[in-house]
């Protein structure tokens, strides 16, 4: 299995799928790393299975072929339910990289079909992904520089520089790359700290993309050099 870094490198949003089930070996992983985030985010994620409605039709917009797998990415309503999404929810894509599977986040091309998932009182559902065996090899988006979205400079230490370049391979809505990270300085014997922050989208989802570059960061940058501010 490749690495996670790896898994940051190779991953690309995939909208066009093999109609080929997921074999159980790669189901029960999937759902292992989803019990797992669901405990640790207090989020409820469901994996739906040979289910072909979810990506097709008018809400699919004609982007979305092939779909018959995706997570269905859900929580109970708070301010951080969409942070906290895109975190555990990029977790699950790059396992799904690392198995051999592209993925595609989703925050309007779907439906909502009955039956494939539970909700629970005061829970909603933030977006969904859409996962499965490519039948595209996606597309290479533009990204923005290391000084465009980050502090990094001469003064920085190269862990921050690689957590930012991680950060840039994250995928966010209509690749707006809408934050900027920041390299704080230790105090005395207390450990650098890094602050993360939204800028302002005409789209939306910068919190849920938020979380998303968060992952990257700290999967390039070691999350034992830094603490979040």
């Amino acid at each position: 299995m490749i690495t996670l870094t790896e898994a940051i490198r190779q991953r690309h949003s995939v909208r066009h799928y093999v109609r080929r089930p997921l074999s159980p070996e790669i189901i029960q992983t999937l759902q292992e790393k989803i019990d797992a985030c669901n405990r640790e985010g207090g989020l409820h994620i469901q994996l739906v299975v040979d289910e072909p409605k979810g990506f097709s039709g008018i809400m699919a917009y004609g982007s979305f072929s092939g779909v018959e797998n995706y997570l269905v990415m859900a929580g109970r309503k708070s301010d951080d339910l969409d942070e906290r999404v895109g975190y555990y929810g990029e977790q699950l894509v790059l396992l799904a990289q690392q198995l051999g599977l592209g993925t595609c986040w989703a925050g309007l091309s779907y439906r909502k079909v009955r039956h494939t998932y539970q909700l629970n009182p005061g829970e909603k559902i933030a977006c969904m992904i859409a996962l499965g065996f490519p039948n595209d090899e996606g597309r290479h988006t533009k990204r923005k520089s290391i000084t465009e979205v980050s502090n990094a400079g001469p003064a920085t230490p190269e862990w921050f520089v690689r957590g930012v370049e991680a950060a840039l391979l994250a995928p966010t809505a209509v690749n707006q790359q809408k934050y900027y990270l920041e390299y704080l300085p230790p105090q005395g014997d207390e450990l650098p700290r890094v602050r993360a922050t939204r800028r302002f989208s005409m789209v939306g989802y910068t919190q849920m993309d938020l979380g998303i570059v968060k992952l990257h960061f700290e999967i390039g940058a070691a999350p034992e050099r830094f603490v979040w501010d």
